[in-house]
């Protein structure tokens, strides 16, 4: 299975830029995954291959948990389709990826800088496959 994560904009921040690696050295112990940044969001649509399941991040998606997530990965990993997470920049996600997007989720209601909400995904990802697995990373209150 793949996971590509595309994001409008570079990852400026140093210390952010360290924490998202480490959390995609981690998701990379259960799948492979990718990252791929394009410099504006009218490049975005043509970074995502055709064949691609595209999931679009937007504040007007879907609140998503962690267990949510991981079953959602579980059953994308069933169905063997490269997956992609579209984050935009600060104007959000174009129409055109928006409307292509199998399924919208929402982090949040609030509004993170793209650099932050990849971490975010990121961490979610990993946190999603050691939910499978039943690794103790997540605790629910």
């Amino acid at each position: 299975m793949r996971y590509c994560v595309v994001a409008v904009g570079r990852m400026r921040d140093a210390a952010l830029r360290a924490t998202a690696d480490e959390y995609a050295k981690r998701v990379r112990r259960y799948t492979h995954l990718e990252e791929r940044e394009v410099k504006d969001e009218a490049r975005l649509i043509g970074a995502i291959p055709e064949s691609a399941r595209l999931v679009a991040l937007s504040r007007e998606g879907e609140p998503w948990t962690s267990r949510d997530l991981s079953r959602w990965t579980a059953l994308w990993d069933q169905e063997g389709r490269e997956v992609v997470l579209a984050i935009g920049g600060a104007d959000g996600l174009p129409g055109p990826v928006l409307e292509r997007a199998e399924r919208v989720w929402s982090l949040s209601a609030m509004t993170f800088p793209h650099e932050l909400a990849r971490v975010i995904v990121l961490e979610q990802l990993y946190r999603a496959f050691t939910i499978r697995r039943g690794e103790p990373y997540h605790r629910e209150p």
